[in-house]
C-alpha cells in the first residue's frame, strides 16, 4: 500500500490572518506546520511557539531546512513580494494572501517568478469555497440562466479609525495601495470575474465620503464591460455603519436570476471579529428551483454552525492547493486569476484620474 504523503506548510508572516491558516493547516491530516518566518524575528519565535513549529530567520533557509512544500504568504499586502519570491526561488509552491500585490508591477514579479521557478501559485480567495458561491457557479455552468447578462456586485461595511490606526501602512498611497478596493473588495470582485469572464472596458470613480484621516477611498463604483458583451456595476464602500452586507448577483439573458450573499452583519475583520452571518443565496429564480431557497439556506446555516467559518473555508482552499500539487494541475485559484483582481481596481484608479474608460489589458 502506497504511503500517504505528508505536505510540509510554512508561513510567511505572523499577522492576524496568519493565525487562521494555522489552525487551517492543523486541522488537515495530510499536511504539518512546518515553520514560520517573520519581518520581526520575536513575532515568528510567539508564533512558533503557539503552534508547536519552529522559526526561521530567512524564507529561502525555512524552505531548505524543512523542505516545505508549500508557503503561505500571510504579510500585510504591500509586502507581499518579497517573501513569495523569496519562497518560489527556494523551490516552494507559494499561496498567497488576497489582493496578490497592490499593483501590476508586483504581481507579474511574483508570477514570473513561479513560473520561471516551476513552482504552482494561488491566491487566497476563501469565499468561492462557500456552498451558495458554488452554487451560483454551477448554476451559470449549467447552462440555468442562459448567457451570464448582468452582474452587480454590492458591498457595503464599515472600518472606523481603530482599524486605520492599527497599522501604519494602512489608508495610504504609498503602502497600502489603495483603500476599499484594495482590501475590502478582493473577495467579490474575484467572483463576479470567475462567473463573468475576462473584462473589456471599466469606468469608475472612487472617493473618500467619511474617512478624512486617510488618503485613499472608502467608496468605490464602476461600470463593466466584458468580453463576452455583459454588463456589470460594482458598488464598494467602507462608509456604513456597522457594516451591511456584501453581495454578488448575476442575472441570465433568459431572465432568471442567481445571488450570493458573501457577508451580513457586521464585516469580518481578522483577528478583530467573527463572520457575523452565514454565507446564503440570497437570489434564486431559476425555473423549477425557485423554492429551493429555503431549503438552502438551512442546509447552508447548518454548515456554518458546525464550523469555524474563519478556518474551514482557509481548510478548503488549502486542500485543493496541496490536491494540485499531488496531481500537478492548477488550484483553483491561481496566481493570474489573482492578477485579474488587481488589473480591475487598478483600471477603477486610472479612470478616475484620466476621468475617462479605461481598455484591458492593462499594462503596469
Amino acid at each position: 500500500m502506497k504511503q500517504k504523503r505528508i505536505y510540509n506548510i510554512s508561513i510567511a508572516g505572523c499577522g492576524k490572518v496568519a493565525h487562521l491558516h494555522a489552525k487551517a493547516i492543523l486541522n488537515i491530516p495530510d499536511a504539518r506546520l512546518a515553520g514560520v518566518w517573520s519581518r520581526t524575528p520575536e513575532t515568528a519565535a510567539e508564533f512558533a511557539s503557539r503552534y508547536n513549529t519552529e522559526a526561521y530567520a530567512d524564507i529561502s533557509g525555512m524552505v531548505t531546512k524543512n523542505r516545505s512544500d508549500l508557503v503561505i504568504v500571510c504579510t500585510p499586502h504591500p509586502f507581499h513580494r518579497q517573501p513569495a519570491i523569496e519562497a518560489a526561488n527556494a523551490g516552494a509552491c507559494v499561496l498567497v494572501e488576497k489582493p496578490l500585490a497592490s499593483g501590476l508591477v508586483d504581481c507579474d514579479a511574483v508570477i514570473n517568478t513561479c513560473r520561471e521557478r516551476n513552482v504552482k501559485l494561488g491566491v487566497v480567495s476563501q469565499r468561492r469555497w462557500y456552498s451558495p458561491s458554488l452554487r451560483v457557479k454551477r448554476a451559470i455552468d449549467d447552462g440555468k440562466i442562459g448567457k451570464p447578462a448582468l452582474a452587480v456586485i454590492t458591498m457595503l461595511g464599515w472600518r472606523d479609525r481603530a482599524y486605520y490606526d492599527a497599522d501604519a501602512w494602512r489608508g495610504t498611497w504609498k503602502d497600502e495601495g489603495g483603500g476599499v478596493l484594495v482590501n475590502q473588495s478582493p473577495h467579490q470582485l474575484d467572483l463576479m470575474l470567475w462567473y463573468m469572464g475576462d473584462i473589456d472596458e471599466v469606468y469608475g470613480l472612487w472617493r473618500n465620503l467619511n474617512h478624512p484621516y486617510i488618503e485613499v477611498d472608502d467608496t468605490a463604483l464602476a461600470i463593466v464591460k466584458f468580453k463576452s458583451g455583459a454588463i456589470g456595476n460594482i458598488l464598494v464602500s467602507n462608509s456604513q455603519k456597522p457594516g451591511l452586507y456584501g453581495k454578488v448577483h448575476v442575472h441570465g439573458e433568459n431572465g432568471a436570476s442567481v445571488g450570493v450573499q458573501t457577508d451580513g452583519g457586521a464585516m469580518f475583520i481578522a483577528g478583530r471579529s467573527g463572520v457575523a452571518e452565514p454565507p446564503v443565496n440570497d437570489l434564486w429564480t431559476v425555473p423549477g428551483e425557485e423554492k429551493m431557497l429555503a431549503q438552502w439556506v438551512k442546509e447552508d446555516t447548518e454548515i456554518f454552525n458546525k464550523y469555524d467559518p474563519t478556518v474551514y473555508y482557509m481548510q478548503c482552499q488549502i486542500e485543493d492547493f496541496l490536491k494540485a500539487i499531488e496531481n500537478d494541475t492548477d488550484p483553483m485559484v491561481t496566481g493570474e486569476a489573482g492578477r485579474k483582481t488587481v488589473e480591475l481596481f487598478s483600471a477603477i484608479y486610472r479612470s478616475t484620474r484620466d476621468n475617462t474608460p479605461v481598455k484591458f489589458p492593462l499594462m503596469p
